[in-house]
Order: structure tokens, then C-alpha cells, then sequence
């Protein structure tokens, strides 16, 4: 079983998470596998070395041991920065007088000859979007052999993708830390993380808003190609319905959260996706869901191959 991968493509090292396992299982394959590439000489050291893919930070404290040792900087592809074209890094550590921490290194992009999709996970408060949301990303990355995907958190309220694994394991603590990372919806902010969906570049990327239709949230939105409706209500769906309709988003799934339900309902799968998924609880592991597999899918027949 391989839980981490790590190659060497020219002189980017690729890394990104394999079959799910604990961290500590994860750290000790990724330094297994950084010392088998070491001692093949394949990683033979230099003054700097481009790190893309995804880390966790317990993956990223062995990265940068061992190859601190080895090269004179490192630097981190965040797609967060990057610009129309261009891959952005971020040196993060330096040991070589060319290069400071916070530096950043713009790589051209080969363009592609399509358009990526990014589709939002919109609706109003206290339907589970988060929980919704995380178990999304967990059904995605579990499928084998599916294209590159990234999702993320659209609003300031201090519920990241570290929410749901953190309330699995201690409910107290997961609820102070967001008490203490929630900010501000600002127009600053709206910017921000439009820029941000704008500028991703993988072939699938999944967000999800604040739960108002609103002109935050419409500058966000704006950036999207695809819409995911969840809603309590009918009429709650027909208003976010004629919101996607005045971005020119089109909705590929309207689903109902039922919190008190007890299984999923797929209504149908063609035109758009329909039916409701149940007990979207934080904390609570819904990857395996009916509903969120075929959403899931849904996304991935979007892309072009």
C-alpha cells in the first residue's frame, strides 16, 4: 500500500497522498520513499528544489528535513498565487544567498486546450455545506485514477477542511479553534478569494460560499463555471436557482439536506443531479454517501479528457 507519492519530473518534485492512512503511516512512507530516490542518486542535491503537490504538515516537517540537506532552497507551489499562465512558488526555506524565505518563483504554465471546471457548493446557513463539502473532497480523492481536484473553503468562518477531522477526534477543541479562526466576510476578503478561484489551475476544483445571496458572494461566485445547490427548502433552491442563473452558472445538482433522515434519495441523474442526502453532521465521516458519490462522478464526467 502506498500512501504518499513522490517523484521527480525534470526539476519539480510531484508529491500528493496515495491509499488513506493515519499520519504517522503517511510520514514514515514519504521519508521511505524520499531515501530510496536520495540513495538512486535521482535526488543528487543543488541550489534549489520546486516542491508541487499536496502536503499535509506533518509530510511537509519530513520534506524539509531531508531535503534541506540536499538543496540550497526549497521552494512551494501555492496555487493560491499564481496568475493566467503561470505557476507561482513560494520559497520556504534557504540556506542559499540568491534566495530569501517569502521570495517567489513564476514557472510558465503549458496551456491546455480546455477550460477547467470549478464548480460551487452554494445555498443557505445550516444546510452542512461543510460537511457536505469535506466528505466531496474525501470521495474524490479516493477514486482511483480520477484527474487532479482541489477543494476549499469560500468564506471566513473558520471551518477548513481540518474542521471535520478534528471534531471526529475532540468536538471542544475543534469548536475553539474555529471561534478563534473565523473572520470577517469583507469586501477585501470577496476579492481575495475570487482572485483565488480564478487563478487554480487544476482540472477540477470544488468551493463552497457563505450562506447569503450577496454581492461578496456574487463577486466569488463570478469565477465558478459549475453550481451545486444544497437546500432545505424548495423555495430556497428556486432563489439560489435564479442567483447561479444571473452568473451564467450552470447548476449541475440541486439536492436537499435532511438532517433528520436516515439514507440518501437519488431522484435522477439526467439532466442535472436530484434527490437529498442525510444527517450532514460535523464530525461525521459522509464520503461514503450515495448522494455525494454521485455528485462526485458527476464532476468528474465534466471534465474533459
Amino acid at each position: 500500500m502506498t500512501t504518499y507519492h513522490i517523484t521527480l519530473e525534470n526539476d519539480v518534485l510531484k508529491v500528493g497522498f496515495g491509499e488513506p492512512a493515519n499520519g504517522d503511516q503517511i510520514v514514515r512512507d514519504a521519508a521511505a520513499r524520499l531515501d530510496e530516490l536520495i540513495e538512486s542518486g535521482e535526488l543528487s542535491g543543488g541550489p534549489l528544489i520546486k516542491i508541487n503537490g499536496r502536503a499535509s504538515v506533518l509530510v511537509s516537517q519530513v520534506l524539509a528535513h531531508k531535503l534541506s540537506h540536499l538543496y540550497g532552497a526549497i521552494a512551494f507551489f501555492d496555487p493560491k498565487i499564481g496568475d493566467t499562465g503561470l505557476d507561482r512558488y513560494v520559497i520556504t526555506i534557504s540556506h542559499n544567498p540568491k534566495y530569501k524565505v517569502g521570495d517567489t518563483l513564476d514557472l510558465s504554465r503549458p496551456q491546455k486546450n480546455h477550460s477547467n471546471v470549478k464548480a460551487v457548493l452554494c445555498g443557505f446557513a445550516n444546510t452542512g455545506k461543510s460537511c457536505f463539502r469535506e466528505g466531496l473532497k474525501q470521495a474524490l480523492l479516493n477514486i482511483p485514477d480520477a484527474p487532479d481536484s482541489y477543494v476549499i473553503s469560500g468564506c471566513p468562518d473558520g471551518d477548513g477542511s481540518w474542521y471535520c477531522e478534528t471534531a471526529r477526534r475532540d468536538p471542544k477543541l475543534a469548536q475553539q479553534l474555529k471561534k478563534e479562526y473565523k473572520a470577517k466576510f469583507t469586501p477585501e476578503f470577496a476579492q481575495l478569494k475570487a482572485h483565488e478561484v480564478k487563478v487554480i489551475n487544476t482540472p477540477l476544483l470544488v468551493f463552497d460560499v457563505g450562506g447569503r445571496i450577496s454581492d461578496e458572494n456574487r463577486l466569488i461566485m463570478a469565477e465558478a463555471t459549475h453550481a451545486v445547490i444544497l437546500a432545505n427548502t424548495e423555495q430556497d433552491i428556486l432563489a439560489w436557482r435564479e442567483f447561479c442563473k444571473s452568473l451564467n452558472l450552470q447548476v449541475i445538482a440541486t439536492i436537499y439536506s435532511d438532517y433528520k433522515g436516515t439514507a440518501d434519495h437519488i431522484e435522477s441523474e439526467s439532466p442535472i443531479l436530484q434527490g437529498s442526502v442525510h444527517y450532514l453532521e460535523r464530525g461525521e465521516d459522509v464520503s461514503q454517501r450515495p448522494m455525494i458519490q454521485a455528485l462526485a462522478m458527476t464532476l468528474l464526467r465534466l471534465i474533459p479528457r
